[in-house]
């Protein structure tokens, strides 16, 4: 069954240095994940830490 992904339109270009790529294909590769699936998922977290770090301050 095919797999299917939320339509994404917006493409971002990044610079890294040949030891962080390589560091990022690595860990790719051990997870058996693209460097797409990689990147998305540490931006959705960054969303789940601000929403976490939000309800925090709100306690105090």
């Amino acid at each position: 069954m095919p797999r299917t992904k939320p339509p994404s339109n917006k493409v971002l270009t990044i610079r890294l240095t040949e030891a962080d790529f390589h560091l990022l294909e690595g860990y790719c590769a051990d997870r058996g994940k693209t460097k797409t699936e990689v990147l998305v998922d540490l931006i959705r977290r960054l969303k789940e830490r601000n929403v976490a770090s939000s309800a925090m301050s709100s306690h105090h």
